[in-house]
């Protein structure tokens, strides 16, 4: 009897372990600190601190729609310039690791605001909810962005990861000053990125574990993990966006971006890097990167602006200044 009620007990405290365990992998996972990721950057060669150290910056803060204290930078290099770029980071990272991308939208004539998404960075909160109440913070950073640089604003955002996943939630309640979504290794759905992570680690012959897993996170969190689909939100926005993907990711699989692509309507574009584990296409391939995505930007910037200015014609628009844009006819959907 004693024996039955041990092994009872001790199967309960595993199960209550597993549980645990995985409730803060997902969603309450210490979050990096600064010196870690610049040094990836600094040893990717990617970005060194001691340049955005030199930079001119700006601290700020704004409020979520539920109260939380959330901060940003903002990195001003093209001052008269009315294009701004929100860059949105991962899981567990910060602003620091956005970074490496300032240099490839300055030269695109970009001024930039780099957030701390909330429970990470400066930015307060307890709880990560996959772009479930993140879209509601970059819709507050848009509004901020909105107010402080006048209605000819024009907004792009680029998110990694969890921030990927979050600009695509964006999209079902976009402000029209926001003109283009790039997606660096989104997952297409909460739920079954949740479903490949349990059958990765073995756990997939428990069935009631997802089921559990489930009622804690509403309980906790306060979200269902089936109201997390980017994939529901690309099938009805016609924003234009483009989806980057590591070939070799193995936490969030490729085939994720590929269905989000598959699905999306309207503008788009596809670039898979090859040898790109999960959140380094960049650091992996950072010219065809640049690139790519100059040549994605361009695009639209010719297309949006022209409609804005009528006076500037094709030949001569200064956005499409670069090699990789030449030849680009912008009002084509575009696919990779």
């Amino acid at each position: 009897m004693y024996q039955i009620a041990f092994i009872l007990l001790s199967f309960l405290l595993l199960v209550e372990g597993l549980l645990t365990y995985t409730f803060r992998k997902m969603i309450r996972m210490k979050v990096r600190s600064e010196d870690y990721l610049f040094s990836m950057l600094e040893k990717a060669g990617v970005y060194h601190r001691s340049a955005y150290d030199e930079l001119a910056k700006e601290d700020v803060w704004i409020k979520s729609q539920d109260g939380l204290k959330l901060h940003g930078v903002i990195v001003e290099p093209n001052p008269s310039s009315h294009r701004w770029i929100i860059i949105v980071h991962g899981y567990t990272a910060s602003h620091s690791i956005s970074t490496q991308y300032i240099t490839m939208f300055s030269e695109l004539g970009f001024n930039l605001l780099l957030v701390d998404q909330r429970r990470h960075g400066k930015s307060e909160g307890i709880y990560t909810t996959f772009g479930y109440k993140e879209k509601y913070d970059v819709a507050a950073w848009v509004d901020f962005l909105y107010e402080r640089v006048g209605q000819d604003c024009l907004i792009g955002l680029h998110g990694q990861s969890l921030g990927g996943g979050t600009v695509l939630e964006y999209l079902s309640i976009a402000n029209p000053c926001v003109k283009f979504v790039i997606a660096d290794c989104p997952y297409s759905d909460l739920t079954e990125l949740m479903k490949y992570q349990i059958k990765r680690v073995k756990l997939q012959a428990f069935p009631w574990f997802y089921s559990i897993m489930h009622r804690r996170v509403l309980k906790r969190a306060g979200f269902r993990i089936e109201q997390v689909s980017p994939l529901r939100a690309v099938e009805e926005s016609e924003l234009p966006v483009m989806f980057i993907h590591g070939i070799e990711d193995r936490f969030v699989p490729t085939y994720m971006s590929e269905d989000l692509f598959t699905h999306k309507i309207g503008y788009k574009r596809l670039l898979l890097v090859e040898k790109a584990e999960h959140a380094n296409a960049y650091m992996t391939n950072p010219s065809l990167y640049r690139k790519e995505v100059m040549h994605f930007v361009n695009e639209i910037l010719y297309r949006e602006e022209n409609l804005v200015c009528k006076e500037i014609t094709h030949n001569a628009h200064p956005a499409f200044s670069s090699e990789s844009a030449k030849g680009v006819d912008p009002l084509t959907p575009l696919e990779a």
